[in-house]
């Protein structure tokens, strides 16, 4: 391990995060820029003195475990992950489960796109982030606990409200995720809440056993959906996936050209949200 230069690197890790940027407030006699000591420690579970000493070059030998923990609680990329689990020691093997901390910027993206539907899905397909006009189009998904909040229980396992209509489309996007979601098998094979999806998927969806047989591997593409709204009924969107590498995760985006009925569509939903009209 080398300690002086674990050192260095957790501080000036520690030092280009703003208190805002974890949900803390900054208070006024703050005198350095970043987190202080105490605030890394406690977002990371470990004890301010042990903290301390990593920072000062001469604490033992940080586990997997602190890693793991440190590299959360400072908001490290994949490549700077690797690098302190190398000057520690350690190999870095492969990372424990999908990221879940959506990116500041991202989260500041879809407030932005106040009239197109836009969501963040991590790489198990868990929605982490959503706009209005997501809610408004596809669900209110605050309604809906964590573990609800999946796009592939509802292809595979929800209600039809959540399916795509269409058959042709419907295996095809089946495929593609299917193929996606075994990638994501590869990167975090020791992630339990990816294996226990897949074994919950496998049990109750004939489609995907199918599907999961064929042992394709691939990424999610664009492509044009067409879904039921109980306001709006059939509407055709265009599906673009953008990438955010260094999270692994997908933003989502559902859009319609200009002068057709599903942009016209779009621009209702703008309007009324999330509320049902067809109450009274």
């Amino acid at each position: 391990m080398d300690r002086q230069q674990t050192a260095s690197f957790l501080r000036s890790r520690r030092m280009r995060i703003q208190p805002a940027d974890v949900g803390l407030q900054a208070g006024t006699r703050r005198r350095t820029p970043g987190l202080r000591r105490e605030e890394v420690a406690r977002l990371a579970g470990m004890s301010v003195d042990y903290y301390i000493r990593l920072e000062q070059g001469r604490g033992p030998r940080p586990s997997r475990q602190i890693l793991g923990a440190l590299a959360r609680a400072l908001r490290l990329t994949d490549d700077e992950t690797a690098h302190l689990y190398n000057l520690a020691g350690e190999p870095p093997g492969p990372p424990p489960g999908p990221p879940q901390e959506v990116p500041a910027a991202v989260l500041h993206l879809l407030e932005r796109l106040d009239d197109t539907p836009a969501l963040v899905l991590d790489a198990k397909y868990d929605v982490l982030a959503w706009n209005d006009m997501a809610a408004a189009l596809i669900t209110d998904f605050s309604a809906h606990p964590p573990h609800d909040r999946n796009q592939l229980r509802w292809l595979f396992l929800g209600p039809e409200e959540h399916r795509v209509q269409e058959d042709q489309e419907h295996d095809l996007f089946a495929q593609q995720s299917v193929a996606d979601l075994r990638a994501a098998l590869g990167r975090y094979p020791r992630d339990p809440g990816l294996t226990s999806l897949i074994a919950e998927l496998d049990a109750g969806s004939p489609l995907f056993r199918r599907l999961w047989a064929r042992h394709q591997v691939g990424t999610r593409h664009a492509a044009v959906k067409r879904m039921h709204h109980s306001l709006v009924g059939e509407i055709e969107l265009h599906c673009d996936v953008l990438a955010v590498p260094e999270r692994d995760q997908k933003v989502v985006l559902f859009t319609a050209a200009p002068g057709t009925a599903a942009h016209e569509a779009l621009k209702l939903l703008r309007v009324v949200g999330t509320q049902d009209l067809r109450t009274g």
